[in-house]
């Protein structure tokens, strides 16, 4: 696949896939695209002269783009009933699953893959604030938003690539790591694996493609360097202090001990995170010095433990979709905050996780001091009958909790007697938090 062609694609706004779009884009491609939403990602599209389009029909794609040599990237959260997809796939046309595309642009370069159902946007953002900060060369697409580039791609050469190795639909077997991590495999995308036995095997086959070196979390079932947040492996912390902004602690790798590191993100479990960022430019054989140093100046990136205030409450806006996740972030929220009423107003993310989960979220979310959930974000599902928010609520043991709409959230927040609230989900929740947070004047602050 070229990268001077022309490119289409359909899912455009993703987080995932906007980053590719740029990359072609800045690097002398045609490019334009289809979502089905209008938001702060397809705006900053638009104001690179990126043309979006928003109706799912053959008639709204651009007419350079119906000439034969336009290659189409999808995502596999677009359905199979999409119109636009379906023209091309039915004339002729080069049709390529975003991995495939993320694969062929990194085959060249060294690449670091972070894998994991948890973690992998976190970590690679840190991978990528450390490699910007000793000025490597190097390329990152990112599953967020960097805070310190307010970008999802940072382009500062082509030997090192950063990716995130994305397990739903099996996509991160598309690439082909230099260097890979393996954060965690907990259950999940159940409606893709069936079970957790092949989700396992499906990370095992990553692990395999690793050309380098392998990094996994200590107590994975998959052998390679491990890494810990405070238990003795290959690289992990000692002498954790918690500060204000985040911690001091000391750090251990197979042949030295480097002391006094300060990173600035609450929450162990993003502690853990910068361990194992930390793990992989020791692997690279890349100086660690600078690198360490340079992780108490890291920003954070948006939706991932991100804390402002709104009315005088404090706000912490986080991306968490899953059990497991929402624990971390009231664990982190605890350990700070011990002393605050604590909301937690959630999005749940999918029908079928939804299903899967059940009595776990009700579990993670009965830890807070009153619960919001809004309806079930669908993304790419159709609805599962019988499965909605309110079968979460009636599992909730916490009496203290309530069906609301997304657009109640600025109203709930100022009339709750709490004064602390986690906004968590990874649908178009956090469009309303931007919403406010423009209202609020929260940038400017």
């Amino acid at each position: 696949m070229k990268i001077s062609d022309r490119f289409y694609f359909i899912g455009i706004g993703g987080i995932g896939m906007s980053s590719l779009a740029k990359y072609l884009f800045d690097n002398g491609s045609y490019v334009s695209g289809y979502d089905r939403t209008k938001g702060s990602i397809t705006d900053k599209l638009k104001d690179k002269g990126i043309q979006v389009i928003f109706k799912d029909s053959i008639e709204a794609i651009p007419e350079k783009f119906k000439l034969k040599g336009t290659k189409v990237i999808y995502t596999p959260a677009i359905p199979n009933d999409n119109i636009q997809l379906n023209y091309f796939m039915n004339n002729g046309f080069e049709v390529r699953k975003r991995s495939y595309l993320l694969g062929e642009i990194t085959k060249g370069s060294k690449v670091f893959a972070v894998a994991g159902t948890h973690g992998k946007t976190t970590t690679s953002t840190i991978l990528s604030h450390m490699c910007n900060s000793i000025k490597l060369n190097f390329t990152a697409f990112l599953g967020g938003i960097a805070n310190g580039f307010n970008s999802n791609l940072i382009s500062n050469g082509n030997e090192f690539s950063i990716v995130e190795a994305d397990e739903y639909d099996r996509s991160f077997l598309e690439l082909n790591p230099t260097i890979s991590c393996i954060t965690s495999m907990d259950s999940d995308h159940l409606d893709i694996y069936k079970n957790k036995a092949n989700l396992v095997k499906a990370f095992k086959e990553f692990s395999k493609k690793t050309q380098k070196h392998l990094l996994v979390a200590k107590g994975l079932p998959i052998k390679g360097s491990t890494f810990s947040l405070n238990q003795k492996a290959d690289y992990y912390a000692s002498n954790i202090v918690e500060q204000n902004s985040g911690y001091k602690f000391d750090f251990h790798t197979p042949s030295k001990i480097y002391k006094n590191i300060k990173f600035n993100l609450i929450g162990l479990h993003n502690l853990s995170n910068a361990i194992a960022a930390s793990a992989m430019i020791d692997l690279a054989e890349i100086p660690l010095n600078d690198a360490l140093n340079s992780l108490k100046y890291f920003k954070g990136l948006k939706r991932r433990i991100e804390i402002f205030e709104i009315v005088g409450k404090i706000i912490v806006d986080d991306y968490a979709h899953h059990p497991i996740e929402i624990d971390s972030v009231f664990n982190a929220i605890k350990e700070r905050y011990s002393n605050k009423r604590k909301a937690v107003i959630f999005q749940p993310h999918l029908y079928s996780r939804t299903r899967d989960f059940l009595n776990e979220f009700a579990d993670s979310l009965s830890q807070f001091d009153e619960i919001y959930l809004t309806e079930i974000y669908p993304a790419r599902e159709d609805p599962i009958l019988g499965i909605n928010s309110k079968k979460i609520i009636d599992n909730i043991s916490n009496p203290s909790k309530e069906i609301v709409f997304k657009n109640d959230i600025e109203n709930i927040i100022k009339d709750s007697k709490a004064n602390l609230f986690a906004i968590l989900g990874a649908g178009d929740i956090g469009d309303e938090i931007e919403r406010l947070k423009i209202k609020y004047k929260v940038y400017e602050n």
